[in-house]
């Protein structure tokens, strides 16, 4: 089954509470173009190295409650791109499932593991030595890969294998993420869902 012969896989998404407003359009076959705005600049150069390397299409504008701090806008984010991400594979039909990938980034070196299995399990070790880097907080950024595997129902492992920079420890896990999905959204040469169950929830 070609990417030619897949049902267009894209998703529009709409999240407002008392925190946060957010709106995102997702297209996983895309050509790694992002239109970004969180209102944190660092969290914004994170999801762009995930988009241009996962090699989705993604708008995303976020009006959050900074004024008290980055945690809503981070967690909404996520959220809201984990959702549509599971709305643009709908059945999950056709898909490869199964991802993983090793990305560096000088002397970083980071893993991800990704199910699309229908089941969020996130289990995410980055080993931050930094409270903040830029104004967000790093254990946000951990919550942001917590996040985005709850909504999107998947399994996902990250782990930073080792470095020196913590921006280069976060940049390393949101490349290598982006590349394990890039591999497990690809259009497998079967129609099927790939489960014994024939189903994945």
């Amino acid at each position: 089954m070609s990417e030619d012969t897949l049902q267009p896989r894209t998703a529009v998404v709409e999240r407002e509470t008392a925190e946060t407003r957010i709106e995102v359009a997702l297209a996983l076959d895309g050509e790694g173009r992002a239109q970004l705005d969180t209102g944190l600049g660092f969290l914004d150069h994170m999801l762009a190295a995930l988009v241009k390397h996962a090699r989705f299409d993604v708008e995303l504008r976020c009006s959050g409650d900074l004024e008290v701090d980055d945690h809503h806008t981070c967690e909404d984010v996520a959220l809201a791109l984990g959702q549509a991400l599971d709305i643009a594979l709908g059945e999950r039909r056709g898909v490869r499932r199964f991802g993983y990938a090793y990305a560096p980034l000088d002397e970083a070196l980071a893993r991800a593991v990704v199910d699309l299995s229908g089941r969020p399990s996130p289990v995410i070790e980055l080993g931050f030595r930094r409270e903040m880097i830029a104004s967000v907080a790093t254990e946000n950024l951990t919550h942001v890969f917590v996040s985005l595997a709850t909504a999107a129902r998947m399994a996902l492992h990250v782990d930073v294998l080792r470095a020196e920079n913590d921006h280069h420890r976060a940049e390393a896990a949101f490349k290598a993420l982006a590349l394990a999905l890039r591999q497990a959204v690809a259009a497998d040469d079967h129609a099927d869902v790939p489960s014994t169950k024939g189903l994945l929830v």
